[in-house]
């Protein structure tokens, strides 16, 4: 059972004296002895008044439906089972009258949920989607490579150079810039300054949130270095043909080999 608090302890004694001094001061000096029963069952002064003028005309008809108690002394009966010396009808072990709710914390009446986060454990949630997802890509690769038929070109030639002259398609962003650029602007300046913004992009926006609504800085910056990149990647794949120009694809012919 949960200790009732002293303050409150003292606050429903002093109810008590106060509600034992009305109920003395409201009686009349003539009825003794129905004082003591009124003051230990703390019915109100207007309630017995009521009740003994109701006593004649309910006294018949309890006698007749076989009940024969008036209300006087079904009040006078409830006195005493509330455990007399003045305890009010209806209190708590030691007479205590004070709401539950006052001396019982919310936690334990209340159904309190937790409240969502946005981080897991490494092992075995986080890992566990990585195994499968690393498992996935496994099985497309290989089916991929038993049912595309990619074979191996013709030994190169030293007196015969393709034109095109491609490099593999992950370069191509970076050959498309030395079409565009100085070699240096192109081959230094412009990565490096890229590699830079992503290195400093975590100590720039330190919200640890894994919302992308929470973190429009970091998504936006590496979805313009992904978009710029792919869009290189795009470009010196499908639409540079011959001395490595401009071309449409649906109108001269597509001039890319894995």
């Amino acid at each position: 059972m949960t200790e009732i608090p002293e303050h409150l302890m003292k606050r429903a004694q002093a109810a008590r004296d106060k509600a034992a001094s009305e109920a003395a001061a409201a009686t009349p000096a003539g009825d003794d002895q129905a004082a003591a029963p009124e003051s230990d069952s703390r019915i109100p002064a207007h309630l017995l008044e009521r009740s003994r003028a109701a006593k004649p005309k309910t006294s018949g008809e309890d006698a007749a439906a076989g009940g024969g108690v008036a209300v006087q002394d079904k009040a006078a009966a409830v006195a005493p089972a509330a455990g007399g010396g003045g305890v009010p009808v209806g209190a708590g072990p030691g007479g205590h009258t004070q709401r539950l709710l006052t001396v019982v914390k919310s936690g334990s009446i209340q159904d309190v949920k937790s409240q969502p986060v946005d981080k897991v454990h490494t092992w075995p949630h986080l890992l566990a989607i990585e195994f499968v997802a690393a498992l996935a890509c496994t099985a497309f690769l290989f089916l991929f490579a038993i049912w595309v038929n990619a074979p191996l070109l013709q030994h190169s030639n030293p007196n015969q150079t393709p034109n095109p002259s491609k490099a593999p398609w992950y370069f191509l962003g970076l050959q498309e810039l030395l079409t565009m650029f100085h070699p240096m602007i192109a081959g230094v300046t412009i990565p490096g300054v890229g590699l830079i913004v992503l290195i400093f992009a975590p100590y720039i926006d330190k919200n640890p949130s894994t919302k992308p609504e929470d973190r429009k800085f970091a998504i936006s910056i590496m979805t313009v270095h992904l978009m710029f990149w792919a869009v290189l990647v795009m470009i010196g794949s499908f639409f540079r043909g011959p001395g490595f120009n401009f071309t449409l694809p649906w109108r001269d012919g597509l001039f890319f080999e894995l």
